[in-house]
């Protein structure tokens, strides 16, 4: 048995000295892609980011435990990091791109009329609306709001009216 096998094993039997190497390489290696993705990709939470979350999550984790061969994920997970950030940079250059792969932000509310067309293409109602107004300004009617838009990472942010 080489020296890989040993530290690293292969297939669901292995043992703590083996869960504990891959537990460690994985981390640094995460560390060290979540680097490489960016700040946006854990701050942000659009779609875009999410789907790279949660894969890297999902595909790393058989690799640990060893229900997928170790390093075919580990590089399965550099792909995806490389992935995002290609398409980051090409968001970046085009705007026509960035609209296709991170969507547009959506009025729903303007000068005191709520925009239901828009509610219904994102699915939602005015009772989600407002929540989201008390969690998010703390204030209870819409009367002190300009503006309120659905963001492409699912946020609802408020145009607060301005004082006169």
């Amino acid at each position: 048995m080489n020296s890989i096998d040993l530290l690293f094993g292969h297939g669901q039997d292995l043992d703590t000295l083996q869960m504990c190497m891959r537990a460690f390489v994985t981390f640094i290696l995460l560390l060290i892609l979540i680097r490489i993705a960016g700040r946006r990709t854990f701050a942000k939470r659009s779609a875009f980011d999410s789907i790279v979350t949660i894969m890297l999550g999902e595909i790393i984790a058989r690799g640990v435990v060893g229900a997928s061969p170790y390093f075919p994920t580990l590089a399965a997970c550099i792909v995806i990091v490389g992935v995002h950030r290609l398409l980051a940079w090409l968001s970046v250059k085009s705007k026509k791109f960035e609209y296709l792969v991170k969507g547009v932000y959506m009025k729903l509310y303007q000068q005191g009329a709520i925009i239901n067309n828009n509610l219904e293409k994102t699915g939602m109602s005015e009772n989600d609306l407002h929540e989201s107004l008390r969690l998010e300004t703390k204030k209870l009617t819409l009367a002190e709001i300009d503006t309120a838009f659905i963001e492409t990472n699912g946020r609802i942010s408020f145009i607060l009216k301005e004082e006169k």
